[in-house]
């Protein structure tokens, strides 16, 4: 029997503990050896439990307990969560987490920490929720070169961006009504603003790419700034517009890797990733390319996540799997204004003002009286930049080719 502890009894940490003694005979069958909670970490008291008898308040307890050989992280953030994971670690406690906060802005430390115990630091739910997407690109995937990776790496945002394509609904209103479902916080600034899929996109580009990168290094831009106007004149000319998080390999070693809405094809493969749902394409030079779609959140999706996990780090026990990546040099990445897009362009001017300054530019039929809105030629970012600064623009974005 392989004993395990769970730091945090929230949403997660919970559905963890109920995955486990739901799942116990299917799970001991895949593990080689049944897999017990012996200690939940909590400030909190749950008296109502069944899994109080389990409960304790003092970390001290997990981490110097011989017994416990895998710990779960299910608390979030950088402070407690971070401390207890690098003393589990230096304790010879493999680690499991959800955490994609601590993953993208301490996980190359953390990792080498787990390198020097022999001890693993697994984290697949911390891209995707329920998606596996890790294991497929350091595994199924590698003898690929990955060229590019990209995303709906956010259920809340892609639900509020839905809710404005599909029922006309303002960002307002799409926001209340996620908040109501429960699909978004009270102070929803991690998704909407985007820095929710910052985090996931840095993780998957230290792996895809083997180089770390930081969240201050990436271009960041969330939804607050669509409008439904958008929405339609982008539906009218065959496409929907999504968050993605993006990174891409350049010809010389360096990446892209940033945030922003995007115009998306009605026909391209995650123009149909709707509601809270995910969804990730990896582009590979072997594979071509290839789609992860699921649910990217939510207490039993993520909990299948981490329990994999546990059961991966049981089944290794002796063995450390190769997972991490390097220090990545100065200006490893590039600034996404050297990016080149076609535009999505809405502005205060005419036609032949747009034209004129853009260039080849196709028209989108229906803008206000006194706008206009385009899709331009391929530019890059800075030039696109450059021109906007001579129009009232009201929106740009780039084009998902």
């Amino acid at each position: 029997m392989i004993k395990i502890a769970v730091m945090g009894f929230g949403t997660v940490g919970s559905g963890v503990v109920e995955v486990l003694a739901g799942n116990a005979e299917h799970i001991a069958r895949n593990a080689g050896s049944g897999i017990e909670v012996k200690y939940i970490l909590d400030t909190r008291d749950f008296p109502d439990s069944p899994y109080q008898h389990m409960l304790t308040h003092d970390f001290s307890d997990i981490e110097n307990d011989a017994e416990v050989q895998v710990v779960v992280e299910a608390m979030g953030g950088v402070g407690a969560a971070y401390e207890f994971t690098r003393r589990c670690l230096a304790a010879g406690k493999s680690v499991v987490t959800s955490n994609k906060e601590l993953v993208a802005t301490r996980g190359q430390e953390l990792l080498s920490i787990a390198q020097s115990k022999n001890v693993n630091y697994l984290f697949e739910a911390s891209v995707g929720g329920g998606i596996p997407i890790i294991r497929p690109i350091t595994q199924c995937l590698a003898a690929n070169e990955i060229t590019q990776i990209y995303g709906i790496l956010n259920g809340t945002t892609n639900y509020i961006l839905t809710q404005m394509i599909r029922n006309g609904s303002s960002f307002e209103d799409a926001l209340r009504s996620a908040q109501s479902k429960g699909y978004a916080e009270l102070n929803p600034a991690a998704d909407i603003e985007g820095h929710d899929a910052c985090r996931k996109i840095c993780i998957l580009s230290d792996l895809c790419f083997g180089k770390n990168v930081d969240p201050a290094c990436v271009s960041t831009e969330g939804i607050t700034g669509i409008h439904s106007e958008d929405v339609v004149l982008a539906g009218k000319g065959g496409y929907v517009i999504k968050l993605l998080g993006r990174a891409l390999r350049r010809e010389d070693g360096r990446i892209h890797a940033y945030v922003a809405p995007h115009l998306l094809s009605e026909s391209s493969l995650l123009a149909g990733v709707d509601g809270v749902m995910n969804g990730i394409v990896v582009n590979g030079n072997a594979l071509g390319e290839a789609m992860f779609y699921g649910a990217g959140a939510g207490k039993f999706p993520t909990a299948s996540a981490v329990v994999a996990d546990v059961i991966d780090a049981a089944k290794h026990l002796n063995a450390r799997k190769p997972l991490g990546w390097d220090e990545a040099e100065e200006d490893y990445v590039a600034p996404t204004e050297e990016l080149v897009s076609r535009w999505y362009i809405r502005a205060q001017a005419t036609e032949a003002e747009l034209k004129a300054l853009y260039g080849d530019v196709t028209v989108l039929e229906g803008a206000a009286e006194g706008e206009c809105a385009v899709i331009t030629a391929p530019i890059s970012g800075k030039l696109q930049q450059e021109k906007a600064e001579k129009l009232t623009v009201f929106a740009a974005m780039r084009i998902m080719d």
